[in-house]
């Protein structure tokens, strides 16, 4: 029995959250409804689309995404009513442009950094070795080494 339970929560899991009533009666609309959704973050849920979130935030843009359609919006229009609505933040797939540049390029910009960095720091490591042993103490120096340590 246990099994059969979770069997149907695995098989219900991938359902989308959308409600019957916010279907449209045009098929072709519908669709296009759908994978304009399935690009756009739940604002409450964080990484899920609205397709996918039961949040009721998700459901009202899901709403406003079919309103936008109906009204004989394009696809790129109703997402930019969207996008100028809640900003850019609202994408799962934020743009690469302008100052969203500047956060998809950090983070191999900081690693080359460190690289360089760290290379640095082991050849001065290995010159420092290299020196040290070119310093190393005379017999004589020995000598009175050994005996301030006796003493």
């Amino acid at each position: 029995m246990k099994r059969l339970i979770l069997v149907l929560m695995l098989l219900a899991s991938p359902l989308m959250a959308v409600q019957p009533d916010e279907v449209l009666d045009d098929p072709v609309l519908e669709q296009r409804a759908r994978e304009i959704s399935a690009g756009l973050r739940c604002l409450v849920c964080r990484n899920e689309s609205i397709d996918e979130s039961n949040a009721e935030l998700a459901r009202d843009l899901r709403l406003l995404v079919r309103e936008r359609l109906v009204a004989g919006d394009t696809d790129e229009e109703a997402v930019a009513f969207i996008v100028d609505r809640y900003g850019e933040y609202v994408l799962l797939r934020p743009k690469t442009t302008g100052a969203n540049l500047l956060l998809w390029l950090a983070g191999p910009i900081m690693l080359l950094i460190a690289a360089i960095m760290g290379w640095s720091f082991l050849r001065g490591r290995a010159r420092s070795a290299e020196t040290a042993e070119t310093d190393a103490l005379s017999e004589e120096e020995q000598e009175r080494l050994r005996r301030i340590l006796e003493d």
